[in-house]
């Protein structure tokens, strides 16, 4: 038989137990050992069901902060899951990084070169056109020389004779009643003293051409083989080459050209003015073959320079 405080310790047992099994063992156990039916004090039951209170309210507060902890894990394990994903992330980040770095390097690099190359070209650019420059100087320098050239031989008191620069060429136009008689295509004696001038300044050149344009007005001209004004213009400019072959200036220096009435400097409407058109003018220029020569020998220290 069990004791009294045995039958108690185990009803003890069985009130605080949340196991049904153990309860019923332990109810089993009581009812044969006779503790159901054994007699305990009001004082001690009363203090038995407030131990009882006392531990439940316990177990309940603890299961609370269990609930409590388990979501705090929760959380906090979800959390570090983010933090997991974001990490990963920054490095592919970080990762992206030095591949762009790598490759602005790379791109940087590639820019210099070119930028170095684009310097050069520049340079090269610059120093055709100074080149270029040079050679425009010069030109206006050779001009400018021959027009001061041609100014100091033949005058400019004569109101007939001009002696200017046009598009890059120096030219004298000479009026044709100073050169010529009326409808002729003789050359008088003043202009033989006009054009012997004009003659030591182009034997001074040999380098350069003679251009003889002729120009008449619209008048109509026909006289014994001369058709028309086309035939008289040329003629007068045939007629002034000769004059200057035979003041020294050599044939091959020399073109002869004719432009009759189709270049008029005025209206053909009076007097004036047509004898303002009829006129000879005498262009002092480079020879093509020798302007020819220059682009060829320019270009071929260009490709020459490229190819270095």
């Amino acid at each position: 038989m069990l004791s009294q405080y045995h039958r108690l310790d185990l009803f003890l047992i069985l009130i605080n137990s949340n196991n049904i099994t153990i309860m019923k063992k332990l109810l089993i156990l009581l009812l044969s050992t006779g503790l159901l039916f054994s007699c305990v004090s009001k004082k001690k039951y009363t203090e038995l069901e407030a131990q009882h209170r006392k531990t439940k309210d316990l177990l309940n507060t603890a299961t609370v902060k269990l609930n409590a902890c388990e979501a705090d894990k929760a959380a906090a394990n979800a959390r570090i899951t983010s933090l997991e994903e974001r990490i990963a992330e920054l490095r592919r980040d970080k990762e992206d990084l030095i591949k762009s770095s790598k490759d602005l390097t790379m791109l940087t690099k590639q820019g210099a070169t070119n930028l170095e190359k684009s310097l050069e070209s520049l340079k090269e650019k610059d120093l055709k056109i100074n080149r270029l420059q040079d050679a425009l100087n010069k030109k206006d320098s050779v001009t400018l020389a021959l027009v001061t050239s041609l100014k100091k031989e033949v005058g400019l008191d004569d109101r007939d004779i001009e002696i200017n620069v046009e598009k890059g060429v120096v030219f004298i136009s000479l009026s044709d009643k100073m050169l010529f008689k009326s409808g002729s295509y003789e050359v008088t004696t003043r202009a033989r003293e006009i054009l012997g001038k004009v003659a030591t300044v182009i034997n001074g050149k040999p380098e350069f051409e003679a251009l003889i344009e002729g120009h008449t007005d619209n008048v109509p001209y026909k006289k014994g083989v001369l058709l028309d004004n086309w035939d008289l213009s040329v003629k007068r400019s045939t007629a002034i080459v000769r004059e200057l072959q035979d003041l020294g200036v050599k044939p091959g220096q020399m073109i002869a050209a004719g432009r009759g009435e189709y270049v008029p400097l005025v209206a053909n409407d009076n007097a004036e003015n047509r004898a303002i058109n009829r006129r000879t003018k005498i262009y002092v220029l480079p020879k093509i073959d020798q302007f020819y020569k220059m682009i060829e020998d320019e270009l071929e220290t260009m490709a020459t320079e490229e190819g270095n």
